[in-house]
C-alpha cells in the first residue's frame, strides 16, 4: 500500500488468520518454539522456578530450566500474504490447565512438544486434543542429548491414531518449527475436508 492506495492497482490481500496452539510437558520447548518464528516479539508469561515449587515442578531431565510459563506465550508467523497464524503456547504444568479450556477455543489444530527422554509428559496433552476432536500434529524436539527415534517409533510409543502426523524437528531453528507448523495446518484442512465429504454422503 502508497498512500492508502494499493500497489500497481491490486487490492490489498486480507489474509485468513488461524489460531494453533504449542502444547507438551514441562520444559519440553514451548517457549523457545514460539519464539523462533515469531514475527513479532512474542509475548511470553514467565516466573523464575523457586524453591517452594520444586515438590509440584519435576524438573528432571529439565535441570537447567529457571523460569516456567504460567499464563501463555504469544507469537505471531505470517506463513503466505493471505495466511497468519497465531501461536498460543500452553502452560505445562498441571496446576495450569484450567487456561487451557479459554486457550483452546477457535483453535484450528495444536502443535504437541515432545521429549523423547519424558515423553511420557506428552501424554495429557495428547488425549486433551483426542478427546476435544482438535487436530492436532506431534513435534518431536530432538534435544541435543536425547536418543533420537524414527517417527513411527514414536507414533508406536504414544499410540497415536496412523493419520496423526510425527514430525522431528528443532524448536530452536525457525525452519524446523515453520516446517511444523505447516504440518498442522495441511493435517487440520485434511480433517475438515474429510468431516465435510462424511456429512454430504
Amino acid at each position: 500500500m502508497i498512500f492508502g492506495r494499493s500497489e500497481r492497482g491490486k487490492s490489498p490481500v486480507e489474509p485468513v488468520t488461524l489460531k494453533i496452539l504449542v502444547a507438551g510437558g514441562f520444559g519440553v520447548g514451548k517457549t523457545t518454539c514460539v519464539g523462533a518464528v515469531s514475527e513479532i516479539k512474542p509475548l511470553r508469561t514467565e516466573e523464575m522456578l523457586t524453591e517452594a515449587g520444586r515438590p509440584v515442578d519435576d524438573i528432571s531431565g529439565v535441570e537447567g530450566k529457571h523460569t516456567t510459563t504460567v499464563a501463555m506465550d504469544f507469537g505471531r508467523i505470517t506463513l503466505r500474504e493471505d495466511l497468519v497464524l497465531y501461536l498460543f503456547g500452553t502452560p505445562g504444568q498441571d496446576r495450569f490447565w484450567f487456561l487451557w479450556d479459554e486457550l483452546a477455543t477457535g483453535a484450528l489444530g495444536a502443535v504437541v512438544l515432545a521429549d523423547t527422554r519424558r515423553l511420557e509428559d506428552c501424554f495429557a496433552a495428547v488425549d486433551y486434543f483426542e478427546r476435544r476432536s482438535i487436530p492436532f500434529v506431534i513435534g518431536v524436539n530432538c534435544f541435543d542429548a536425547a536418543t533420537r527415534y524414527p517417527a513411527e517409533t514414536v507414533r508406536e510409543a504414544l499410540d497415536l491414531d496412523p493419520h496423526v502426523p510425527v514430525v522431528l524437528c528443532d524448536a530452536r531453528e525457525r525452519e524446523s518449527v515453520k516446517d511444523v507448523l505447516v504440518a498442522v495446518v495441511r493435517h487440520a484442512m485434511t480433517q475438515a475436508a474429510e468431516r465435510r465429504h462424511s456429512v454430504t454422503t
